[in-house]
């Protein structure tokens, strides 16, 4: 069982995961896969991860780690759910990527679309980022209009026209937010402050008719957890339809993490495109964008917006998200947002008997712990946290044994499979981390 292992058990604790990093360094743009996982933002050497067990992985050398990571949002029941490992067992014994249309699509999309009845059609994709650039394709395609509204601080993944940074002054166009991305295709983004229900209604009021579509994340998790004020969603829904342009949910990271319809149930806001990922894979690789009929009836080959995917709608794919959503039951979802809400007042406690400047955000099962004394509002706010002393809370903690996300602009994904033993050796450990660094 997951909690019998010890924390730093194994003889030669670290020489493996030394070797590794070694290797992977001569193999990979800095030593890894995806830029996150190099813990440069934290000031730490990577680990490795061999195996997950419920709400805790391992390293190749034994080390055990409490983890909040969790695979970046996929990994809501644990790590290696029964559920989800049988599914996938039974899945490889017909083959792999068969290169049509398989039963498990169709049972996973009507499952989806079950629970977000705005999807009235979909289409899978292999990945979020290729997700939300088929969406933001279809809007413009749909509308005959280019500009697209984002926000800063949201990530929609790593295509061209979303990759930007804020520019100067309010609804103006964005400069490239990465090498290698031409300034004409970043001109087609403009990024505003979230939250600010000015910006964007001034974004509309000097663009009639020019905007496409405002994708945003209804709940930012990508600078850090930041909710929407009261209204703001509702206003851009109002903006949006008056004006003819589409709205986007990008719920990649809320989608059935803050409940079974998504952020969109909650607020009770039907957007015209949604899209998905993370959960709905299973810990498989996966993302989906689908909403009004009419509008997808513009997707090739039913119309003229062209989009493909070798390996989307893959068996173990779909086989893992099924096996996932059918988990999800209510019951569950509120005893997971009732260790959510336990942990975060827990670290809040913590940070004040250690005279921290220290808040705790949270939105449902998900949390972000700033090392700034008020709650963000936007990017701007959440930037201006003290990053330094994030990076010695995260060490303090990784030597405890708890993997928080190695960066202060991550969200912590706890899992079904964090309990009230999880929650409580969390906290003692963060009390220990503030108090032995009172510096801020």
């Amino acid at each position: 069982m997951a909690g019998t292992a010890a924390v730093g058990s194994g003889a030669a604790a670290g020489r493996r995961t030394a070797d590794l990093v070694a290797r992977a360094g001569r193999l990979f743009p800095g030593g890894v896969n995806s830029p996150v996982r190099a813990f440069r933002a934290v000031a730490r050497p990577p680990i490795v991860l061999q195996r997950g067990d419920g709400a805790y992985v391992w390293d190749p050398d034994g080390r055990r780690y409490l983890d909040y990571v969790g695979a970046w949002g996929p990994a809501i029941l644990g790590h290696a759910a029964t559920a989800v490992m049988e599914a996938v067992r039974r899945a490889t014994a017909d083959g792999l990527a068969l290169g049509a249309t398989h039963p498990l699509e169709i049972e996973l999309g009507e499952a989806i679309r079950r629970a977000m009845p705005s999807m009235e059609r979909l289409r899978f994709t292999s990945s979020g980022t290729e997700a939300v650039m088929s969406a933001m394709r279809l809007a413009r395609a749909a509308t005959g209009r280019d500009l697209v509204v984002k926000f800063a601080g949201a990530y929609h993944g790593h295509s061209d026209g979303l990759l930007v940074d804020a520019g100067s002054g309010v609804a103006t166009q964005a400069i490239a937010g990465s090498a290698g991305v031409p300034a004409s295709v970043a001109a087609t983004a403009m990024v505003l402050p979230f939250n600010d229900a000015t910006a964007v209604t001034l974004a509309f009021a000097r663009h009639p008719g020019r905007i496409a579509a405002v994708v945003l994340e209804p709940v930012i998790a990508n600078v850090g957890v930041i909710p929407p004020e009261p209204g703001f969603l509702q206003l851009i829904r109002e903006l949006t339809r008056a004006d003819d342009a589409l709205l986007v949910f990008d719920e990649v990271i809320t989608g059935f993490r803050v409940g079974p319809g998504g952020a969109q149930a909650r607020f009770g806001i039907r957007p015209d495109l949604t899209t998905l990922g993370k959960i709905i894979g299973g810990g498989m690789p996966i993302g989906a964008y689908g909403g009004r009929a009419d509008l997808m009836a513009l997707v090739a080959p039913a119309g003229p917006v062209y989009q493909a995917g070798t390996l989307s709608g893959h068996p173990l794919s779909m086989a893992a998200g099924i096996a996932t959503l059918a988990e999800l039951r209510p019951e569950r979802y509120v005893a997971l947002e009732a260790a959510a809400t336990e942990l975060a007042e827990g670290l809040a406690a913590a940070a004040a008997e250690a005279g921290r400047a220290v808040s705790v955000a949270r939105f449902g099962p998900l949390l972000t712990v700033f090392f700034r004394s008020e709650l963000p509002l936007d990017a701007a706010d959440a930037l201006a946290s003290d990053r330094d002393a994030y990076a010695r809370f995260f060490g303090a903690m990784l030597d405890r044994g708890i993997l928080p996300p190695p960066s202060q602009f991550e969200a912590w994904f706890l899992s079904m499979a964090h309990g009230r033993a999880e929650i409580g050796a969390t906290v003692a450990a963060a009390r220990l981390a503030f108090e032995e660094d009172p510096r801020d």
